[in-house]
């Protein structure tokens, strides 16, 4: 629930406020004095402050400028919005409380309506600004892993290329990290401290994709009578920063013509609007697909492709990196050893072996797969060896062990200390063979049900059978 504080010398407003807002579902605590509530503030998270100017130990400003700046008192990233309200206001303390990072200024007698709608933006804003604080730590934090010369150079390229509001094609198989790179690109770039925004074009249906780009106003979208009345869509979300198409190549021929202008224009309407939508949002898109071949077969538009390839990038598979497979694969054990409360789970020397002997068809998302899945189904395990793998990498070690004049029995051996019937060794193969077809298809279970020739709903009972959800 959303916590306020209100801070005003006078009890009877205090008092109505509190009680108003109770009735709103909120959580209040009041102060009367600025010292109550500097003191307040620094033990206690708020969403939102509504804050009097006059109190009588000091300038409400003086507090608002503790709250918005003094980072000695208030080390917190999630600082309230304020809301100053007064009964003297001026138009030198409206423009001085703005200038500190008021949200908003409110004049006494308060007008109930107003405060609660100024109330409830305040603390929307709140949330979205934890939210892009939070975003901007993960992409601190988040890099392109590797040391390969293919990864340096791809580093290198985001550096030069991030700045500039040049659009972006990224070309890569599913699942080699073509998200990481446009997100890499927004973190360097000028447009830093505004929106990324993804949308997965191969996820949506025909029926949703314009209204998922462009909005709808007025009930005009696809979604039936309950639907909200309007929709702002991913190009108008974008606005000011990023806006991150992925798998563009499934847009279809109509979709595309209106991306097309769209990009030409920087303006669009929303489905069933009578006016224009004006935007400055950077494109970076992202194919696994050959546009050139799907230009050739009528089923990408060439001039498209020339406004969105203006800086070209290609994310190396991963079976042409293999060096990097040691360090993303620690990487990954340190992320969901840390999830699953086992930080210090290793792997061995002979698993990294294992893992970089095999092909990895599904690219980094399938390693990442594969680490996750070890970690859970081996929760006493405080070190990773090669029985721990999944089937299918353990049988390449032992196809490459081979080739190279070691023992065959060596993997066979390793198999039946897992496995001592037949069952097991197959539901572990059933498993691994489902996650790697829902992996290729983004973990959609309708597409993998077709492609493995089975009905949804036995593949539904056939994945809780197998311990497998829908988010593996």
């Amino acid at each position: 629930m959303n916590h306020v504080l209100i801070v005003d010398d006078e009890a009877d407003i205090r008092e109505s406020l509190e009680a108003i807002l109770h009735e709103e579902d909120y959580v209040i605590t009041t102060a009367g004095t600025a010292a109550e509530a500097l003191e307040l503030i620094r033990d206690a998270d708020y969403q939102a402050v509504l804050l009097d100017i006059w109190l009588p130990d000091g300038d409400g400003l003086d507090v608002l400028a503790a709250i918005r700046g003094d980072v000695s008192h208030f080390p917190r990233p999630g600082a309230p919005e304020v809301i100053m309200i007064s009964g003297h206001g001026t138009i030198e303390a409206a423009v001085r409380a703005t200038k500190l990072g008021a949200y908003d200024f409110l004049e006494k007698p308060l007008s109930m309506d107003r405060t609660l709608l100024v109330l409830r933006n305040a603390i929307q804003a709140h949330h979205l600004r934890e939210d892009n604080q939070e975003f901007a730590r993960q992409l601190t934090k988040g890099s392109i892993t590797g040391e390969s010369i293919s990864v340096k150079a791809l580093r290198q390229q985001i550096k030069l290329m991030a700045p500039t509001n040049g659009r972006v094609l990224i070309f890569g198989e599913s699942g080699a990290g073509k998200e990481l790179v446009a997100r890499s690109m927004h973190a360097e770039s000028l447009r830093r401290d505004r929106v990324f925004v993804e949308l997965n074009c191969a996820a949506i249906p025909e029926d949703f994709i314009e209204t998922e780009l462009f909005g709808y106003r007025h009930g005009a979208g696809p979604g039936g009578p309950n639907q909200p009345t309007e929709k702002r869509g991913t190009f108008e979300r974008a606005d000011g920063g990023t806006l991150f198409l992925d798998e563009v190549g499934d847009m279809s021929l109509k979709t595309q013509a209106k991306v097309l202008r769209t990009l030409d224009e920087q303006r669009f309407y929303p489905v069933g609007a009578s006016t224009p939508v004006h935007v400055d949002t950077r494109v970076i898109a992202a194919t696994n697909k050959d546009l050139e071949e799907e230009i050739a077969r009528g089923n990408f538009r060439e001039d498209l492709f020339y406004r969105l390839n203006v800086i070209p990038f290609f994310v190396p598979p991963l079976r042409d990196r293999k060096e990097d497979i040691p360090l993303l694969a620690r990487e990954f054990l340190s992320e969901f050893g840390q999830q699953y409360g086992r930080p210090h789970v290793e792997i061995a020397d002979a698993a990294l072996s294992a893992l970089k002997q095999y092909h990895w068809p599904g690219n980094v998302r399938e390693l990442r797969n594969v680490i996750e899945r070890v970690l859970i189904l081996n929760p006493k395990a405080q070190r990773i060896d090669t029985k721990h793998l999944p089937m299918l990498v353990q049988r390449t070690e032992g196809v490459s062990q081979r080739t190279e004049g070691s023992a065959s029995t060596r993997s066979t051996n390793g198999n039946r200390e897992e496995f001592s019937t037949l069952q097991p060794a197959r539901e572990a193969f059933e498993r691994d063979y489902i996650l790697k077809e829902l992996d290729r298809c983004h973990g959609n279970v309708t597409r993998a049900a077709e492609s493995l020739g089975l009905e949804r709903s036995h593949l539904y009972r056939k994945m809780k059978a197998l311990g497998i959800s829908t988010h593996d």
